[in-house]
């Protein structure tokens, strides 16, 4: 049958237009051919993922007991010098590790702002006529309902007037309580203002690597600022001062946040910020904080004294090192060596004597000099307690009556100055890599010249050194040194204790016997 040109080009068309809305209902679903109705579109992605705590709940609780601490001091106008009085710690100890921790941490008024000229604004001190200053600003926090809150010894020790800035930002005046630089801690009393908000201490001894932590303070005069990470390590010691035992933590800590605490995440106290380690002079991640039970016994004294009284051994000590324990015969190199007893210190009156390594206090072990230093400083003084010693190749135990740690550390001293050696014919100790001489007054060997590839060198023996005994031994000639190694060796020891004098103070080295 013949179809006509126009017939089967309408036919055509309608077949590719049935064609065309079957495909389009293949795509979008047949229910959107029905007229008036709209595609349907997928839903959002979602992912159903566990949930990370929150800290909300407790800043929310501990915020309150926070505060800011402005710090101001009234002092005399000078000529501007241009040395800007090194950032004010002209007064810090002359300890360079000590005086970099506070000075890339501490936090200033201005934050160390600049005028057209360079200079830090706080430097000009000839422009304040006489009036208080700003020249630290710090962090705190409340630890009783009326008022008693801690900060940083290093916050508050140039200051004359201080204030406190609530989490409301109420401005409180406050008087200085007491400090303590040993452990940088101080205390502050806010009078009046109504009833405080306030936080307590936790067991840190529960405290474990790891746990989250969050800190709470004022860096860089910000305010109220939230930073949270976990505890890093415990037991750091950082050379800041004898009674090193901080919390290491993670969370992002900057100058400012110096006196702030950090919380647990039952809202307790587990340190108080001190230092940082920062080559930038801004947060890497590694910050110091005071443990609180240091700061626990440090607060309450402060309160109820003004001051920290603590025992006091009066003696100086070094750790034992493997060659030291090997030489004394000691299974471990936990204790600390007498390098000498303070002839006014109760140490030396209840019979410790330089050699002597003191293992216990009490009953408790003594890990390292750190540790006894510790543990003498917890006791308060005119407490008696037994010290056992390491001595002759066993243990005794002698009961001290400690006494009180003087304002600023002693130092033991000969009651003679070490003379120059007399002009005498020089001995050798070849096996020990030595040149020695008769000293003047006829006690002891100086030591004249050193192998410096021997045993001796290695441990920082030097010409000038004083060999003053052996193995406990007083020691007068070179056979004396010669009779200790004999000795030493028939008992199967590999090294020998020598007592060295160096500027007037003590020290001990273990030196590798040779067995013959």
């Amino acid at each position: 049958m013949n179809i006509a040109p126009n017939s089967y080009s309408r036919t055509r068309k309608r077949l590719l237009a049935a064609a065309a809305s079957v495909a389009v209902a293949g795509a979008i679903g047949v229910g959107a051919l029905t007229s008036g109705t709209s595609p349907v579109l997928a839903d959002a992605v979602r992912v159903e993922a566990p949930q990370v705590p929150s800290f909300a709940d407790v800043v929310e609780r501990v915020s309150p007991a926070v505060v800011s601490v402005k710090v101001k001091a009234k002092i005399q106008p000078t000529a501007d010098d241009g040395s800007d009085d090194q950032d004010g710690l002209d007064n810090l100890p002359n300890n360079p590790q000590l005086r970099r921790f506070f000075k890339e941490f501490r936090g200033f008024g201005d934050q160390g702002g600049q005028n057209d000229e360079g200079h830090r604004r706080f430097g000009h001190r000839d422009r304040n006529n006489g009036q208080p200053r700003p020249v630290a600003q710090g962090s705190g926090f409340f630890i009783s309902e009326d008022g008693y809150l801690v900060t940083n010894n290093h916050v508050v020790e140039e200051g004359t007037a201080f204030t406190v800035v609530t989490n409301d930002g109420k401005e409180l005046d406050a008087k200085l309580v007491g400090t303590d630089p040993r452990t940088d801690l101080a205390v502050l009393k806010v009078d009046g203002g109504g009833k405080f908000t306030y936080v307590d201490f936790a067991d840190d001894s529960k405290v474990r690597v790891g746990d989250w932590v969050v800190a709470v303070g004022n860096p860089f005069g910000l305010g109220g600022t939230v930073t949270a990470g976990i505890v890093s390590a415990r037991g750091r010691d950082i050379g800041a001062g004898p009674y090193d035992d901080f919390l290491q933590i993670d969370a992002s800590v900057n100058r400012g946040n110096s006196g702030g605490p950090t919380f647990n995440l039952n809202g307790q106290v587990v340190g108080i910020n001190t230092a940082i380690f920062s080559p930038s002079g801004g947060s890497v991640g590694i910050a110091f904080d005071i443990p609180a039970s240091t700061a626990r016994q440090v607060v309450g004294d402060l309160m109820k004294n003004g001051a920290v009284q603590r025992g006091w051994l009066g003696v100086e000590i070094q750790p034992v090192t493997s060659d030291i324990a090997e030489s004394l015969g000691l299974k471990s190199n936990n204790g600390a060596l007498v390098s000498s007893a303070q002839d006014d210190g109760p140490g030396k009156k209840a019979g410790i004597t330089a050699g002597d390594v003191i293992t216990q206090v009490d009953g408790k072990d003594v890990a390292s000099p750190k540790e006894l230093a510790r543990l003498i400083g917890a006791y308060s003084p005119g407490k008696p307690v037994d010290v056992t010693v390491w001595r002759d190749g066993k243990s005794q135990t002698v009961k001290v009556d400690l006494g009180k740690l003087p304002a600023s550390d002693k130092q033991a001293s000969n009651d003679q100055q070490q003379q120059p050696a007399a002009p005498a014919k020089p001995d050798t100790l070849a096996d020990l890599g030595l040149t020695v001489t008769k000293s003047e007054n006829g006690k002891g060997l100086v030591v004249t010249d050193v192998d410096p590839d021997s045993d001796a060198a290695d441990r920082g023996i030097q010409p000038g050194d004083v060999i003053t005994a052996v193995n406990s031994t007083e020691v007068n000639g070179t056979e004396d040194v010669t009779k200790a190694m004999t000795e030493a060796v028939k008992s199967g020891r590999k090294a020998v204790l020598m007592q060295i004098t160096r500027d007037d103070n003590n020290r001990f080295v273990a030196l590798p016997v040779a067995k013959g």
